[in-house]
């Protein structure tokens, strides 16, 4: 261990020698100064650990040189050891202490006094500067988590560990882990870069383990030259790889308890992201399976579909969408399953098939609505959604349409723009149903149907959404896709919005 550097402040040249002689004897690193003023300039920025400061000072008091030192902090912590020959009395004694000082001897003093109070003061101020240290870090630590723990994706949380890693530890920081593909991941460095690597070939069990590395080991980012690494890994599942997080060694507290416990917390996090991750992306997959792909070519109607997940990190819904033709008619369903999760996604995969099969048998709109409520309340009774439901006789424009608390279709034609209100209770609830409600879409007007994304938002009432829908309807492009695309940007978030969309038109022409 590098020995503890003294300043010894004393106007006489022989007592300043003798106390220096004696601090030299005994390992420690020693510098001098006559005056107070002089150890003051030298003590910012220096490497001194413990000043040795005579009471009788030329320039101005050692008292007032040990308030200064105590009470301004560009000196930092730093102890002090008051000497005196002359100020020995208690009130001296008193005083000094209350001004500051760590210890006061009265002279004549024993070598082994002196050498010894300076051991038992740098002690306590290690001590304590490890105690700050580790508190100061915990505190790093707490910030570091919640940034962990709030980032949205696998490749945002480990950069978040490494610039925690790093404003706690200081130095170069790897953090290493698995990749969903199965290629290592390294993030290094502030600000953190992420960099391929490969995981070490060894048998990390269940829990966390901290050991010594040679920095040759680690050779992904640049270590300071003659420092080892210290690396902890956490593995919170056997069928799961580990987390390492790696640092300089001469930044560890003893026990390395800040270290081992930010992999931990690393790891949770990272088990987190991927069974989220993996859930997410099985829901998206099997949501996107379950909905049509294709639309129907129907003579003298045009056709647009839009459907937008939410953004990337809320679970899968349940919208889903229906164009088909049926003897001669285009039936067209949309319809949002209560909830997100993969529940939702299954439930909507059932009702959507419900519909249909229920259509295929040649019911109108309204009964097949009955239909389906039945099915949903005697096989899923504690599920409920919503669905608009038409069929449209391409030659007349003649429309058929059923409503179960869904949100009403927009009709645009020459004269204007407006609602079609067609009432009814949502899927789910056993409650009286109206009869069909009809009209005619002339040649060139366009129907929209939408899902709740497009018009709901959490800061404002569903009446702005659906009034802003109308004024971005107010016009419709030649080209049907393109309205639907425009609406989508216009109303949708461009993909930011916290839930699915799913937009349906068609104009006749």
């Amino acid at each position: 261990m590098k020995p503890a550097t003294v300043l010894v402040v004393d106007d006489s040249a022989t007592k300043r020698y003798l106390l220096v002689s004696w601090l030299t004897r005994a390992g420690f690193t020693v510098r001098q100064a006559e005056t107070g003023g002089e150890a003051l300039s030298m003590l910012p920025g220096s490497d001194i650990e413990l000043v040795v400061l005579d009471v009788k000072l030329p320039d101005m008091s050692g008292f007032d040189v040990c308030e200064t030192i105590k009470t301004d902090t560009r000196y930092g912590a730093m102890p002090v050891i008051h000497v005196s020959a002359h100020a020995v009395d208690v009130v001296d004694r008193t005083q000094g202490l209350n001004r500051g000082a760590d210890a006061y001897l009265v002279e004549p003093i024993e070598p082994d006094e002196l050498i010894a109070t300076a051991q038992a003061v740098l002690r306590y101020y290690s001590a304590r500067r490890r105690a700050e240290s580790l508190a100061e870090r915990m505190v790093r630590l707490a910030e570091a988590t919640l940034a962990i723990n709030t980032s949205t994706t696998l490749t945002g949380l480990l950069q978040a560990a490494a610039a925690g890693a790093h404003e706690i530890f200081g130095g170069p920081v790897v953090v290493l882990t698995e990749s969903a593909d199965g290629e290592g991941t390294a993030v290094v460095g502030s600000p953190p870069a992420v960099r391929p690597w490969p995981l070490p070939q060894e048998d990390v069990g269940v829990g966390s383990l901290v050991r010594t590395d040679d920095a040759a080991d680690w050779g992904v980012v640049t270590w300071p030259e003659g420092e080892s690494v210290t690396v902890a890994a956490a593995r919170l599942r056997p069928d799961r790889p580990p987390i390492y997080v790696a640092v300089p060694t001469s930044s560890q507290n003893p026990g390395f308890p800040v270290l081992r416990q930010l992999s931990q917390t690393v790891a949770a996090a990272v088990e987190a992201q991927r069974s989220y991750d993996e859930e997410h992306r099985i829901a998206v997959t099997l949501q996107r399976s379950l909905l049509q792909s294709r639309l129907p070519e129907v003579p003298g109607v045009e056709l647009a579909m839009r459907y937008e997940p939410a953004g990337a990190q809320t679970e899968v819904g349940g919208d889903f969408y229906e164009l088909t033709m049926l003897d001669g008619k285009l039936l067209v369903a949309i319809g949002d399953v209560a909830g997100h999760s993969l529940h939702a996604a299954t439930v909507m995969a059932e009702v959507r098939h419900a519909v249909r099969a229920y259509a295929v048998e040649g019911h109108p709109p309204g009964t097949v609505l009955k239909l389906v409520n039945r099915f949903m309340r005697t096989v899923l009774p504690a599920d409920s959604a919503t669905i608009c439901l038409l069929t449209l006789e391409p030659g007349t424009g003649r429309v058929r349409m059923a409503s179960a608390g869904h949100l009403p279709p927009l009709l645009h034609t020459a004269e204007g723009t407006r609602f079609v209100e067609p009432h009814g209770p949502l899927l789910g609830i056993n409650a009286p149903r109206p009869d069909d409600f009809e009209f005619v879409l002339p040649p060139g007007g366009t129907l929209v149907l939408y899902t709740d994304g497009l018009v709901e938002r959490r800061d404002a009432d569903i009446d702005v959404g659906l009034a802003a829908l109308a004024r971005a309807a107010t016009t419709v492009e030649s080209n049907l896709d393109a309205f639907s695309r425009r609406l989508m940007t216009e109303l949708g978030g461009a993909g930011q919005q916290a839930d699915d969309i799913a937009v349906v038109a068609l104009r006749r022409q």
